[in-house]
């Protein structure tokens, strides 16, 4: 079921290269059993930071970030939704310290782990990784959000050194890149049953 879905996503969403799930977060949700639009919300997400930590290790190559945390992270960053599905469609943030306890007992990582429980709220003292997911799970969509840029910012500006307008342009270039497709995406995470 789960893999059916992501084959649909890349034929009707036209996204060829749309990455698949890792295996162990497919074999983890398939235990689960979580619901069609959970399974296109991770993989919009996990495809969208992968090509947002690819374009910032590009532009900002001093930058330090764990790339497979980020990735990891995205992947199953929304995993408390399988435990309050009412937060698929309604707003709620009980799904975050829910996924964080559920990803503990399943040992994964805590570094991993804080990125379920950490993903939507985030301050100056977020780590990096959080950061990524939290800007991926928002630009899918389009969505563009100041302060939580303006934190990512912040952290670029902080490892990498350069001048802030260059690092800004650069940063806003990025996300905008990546915010251009978000017709599609949402298309086809509409079309996904609840």
């Amino acid at each position: 079921m789960i893999n059916n879905h992501q084959n649909r996503l890349k034929d009707n969403y036209n996204m060829e290269s749309c990455r698949q799930l890792p295996d162990d977060v497919l074999d983890m949700l398939a235990q689960l059993k979580p619901s069609p639009r959970l399974i296109a919300h991770l993989t919009l997400v996990y495809d969208t930071v992968w090509n947002l930590t690819a374009l910032m290790k590009e532009s900002f190559p001093l930058l330090n970030f764990d790339r497979d945390v980020v990735l990891y992270g995205a992947a199953i960053h929304d995993i408390g939704k399988t435990v309050i599905p009412a937060e698929l469609s309604e707003p709620g943030s009980l799904h975050e310290e829910l996924g964080f306890q559920l990803l503990c007992k399943k040992g994964i990582d805590k570094k991993i782990s804080l990125i379920a429980r950490d993903h939507s709220n985030w301050n100056t003292n977020t780590q990096i990784e959080t950061l990524l997911v939290s800007v991926a799970d928002k630009i899918w969509k389009g969505k563009r959000v100041p302060e939580l840029e303006e934190l990512l910012l912040k952290k670029i500006l902080t490892d990498d050194g350069e001048d802030h307008w260059t690092v800004f342009i650069a940063l806003d270039e990025i996300l905008e890149q990546l915010a251009s497709h978000a017709e599609g995406r949402l298309a086809y995470h509409a079309s996904c049953p609840l």
